[in-house]
């Protein structure tokens, strides 16, 4: 396992145990003070730690290397695990909603005080912590999975913030305001799931990571390059795969026109570290 994948799967590590503690105390808490819209929350950072186990699981498979079957490797599993957690996201809006439309029909008056103040102002902090530290890495790395669990953990800022709101709105009388803002989270949660999937669903289906033009313009100035086009390019910032033809004069020896694919292969990596591999097609440069 290389340093990437150590380092994503030691950030992941650290989150589960926070989002944990972070849940737990939620839950029980909000058990405790009748709460749906405290207790919910917590199950929201439960799935928190549901992700974090599917981005440990999924960074360990997809360290792993290339293989007889699997030519380019097996990194795009990260990419799927992402998906697995926006999957994920969604079942806890279904549950979210369930339990709203039930305290609709059967209303009953959660207990707030100044601990259920302080429990959600103390989980926020954390929750702030951790999605800025793992947000910061996810794109210092270019890692998919920690950016989608970022993206999960703010959701959960989002939806504690709403719960402190609907603790105002109880103390002054507004009972109906508990499942509202339960429901207010749902709508959250399916949001930051939609993201994911958005994000993620780019590098399954290899979108262009780089522009033309931008690749056009690099290689057109290695010395005997007279065209280029077919310009391809598909992954993520820091796994890149390009593919390109480039036309050279038709006189060129064999070894000549190869030396000037190596400098275009040169000069584009040094353009842009995160690219994994460039193929290239030479051709004569036949006007007629």
């Amino acid at each position: 396992m290389n340093e990437y994948y150590r380092t994503v799967r030691k950030v992941l590590i650290i989150i589960l145990v926070l989002n944990i503690a972070v849940a737990l105390v939620k839950v029980l808490y909000g058990w405790y003070s009748n709460s749906l819209s405290m207790m919910t929350d917590g199950f929201h950072s439960f799935f928190d730690g549901t992700s974090n186990v599917v981005g440990i699981i999924g960074i360990t498979l997809a360290s792993r290397p290339a293989d007889k079957e699997h030519h380019y490797g097996h990194w795009k599993i990260e990419t799927f695990a992402s998906i697995i957690i926006a999957v994920l996201l969604f079942v806890v809006c279904l549950e979210i909603i369930q339990s709203a439309v039930n305290r609709f029909f059967n209303p009953s008056l959660p207990e707030i005080t100044t601990i259920s103040f302080l429990v959600m102002g103390v989980t926020i902090l954390i929750n702030i912590g951790v999605s800025w530290y793992e947000y910061k890495k996810g794109r210092e790395i270019d890692s998919k999975i920690l950016v989608a669990d970022s993206l999960h953990t703010r959701s959960d800022i989002y939806a504690s913030i709403a719960v402190i709101i609907g603790f105002f709105a109880i103390k002054a009388g507004y009972v109906f305001i508990d499942p509202v803002i339960a429901l207010a989270i749902a709508v959250l949660i399916a949001k930051t799931g939609i993201d994911i999937i958005k994000e993620s669903s780019e590098v399954l289906l290899d979108k262009s990571t780089i522009s033309k033009e931008t690749i056009s313009n690099i290689v057109n100035t290695v010395p005997g390059v007279i065209q280029t086009h077919k310009i391809r390019t598909r992954g993520k910032k820091s796994k890149t795969y390009i593919d390109l033809h480039i036309t050279v004069d038709p006189s060129f020896s064999i070894d000549k026109a190869h030396n000037i694919g190596n400098e275009v292969e040169s000069k584009l990596k040094k353009s842009f570290p995160g690219i994994k591999e460039v193929l290239i097609h030479i051709e004569p440069d036949n006007e007629d």
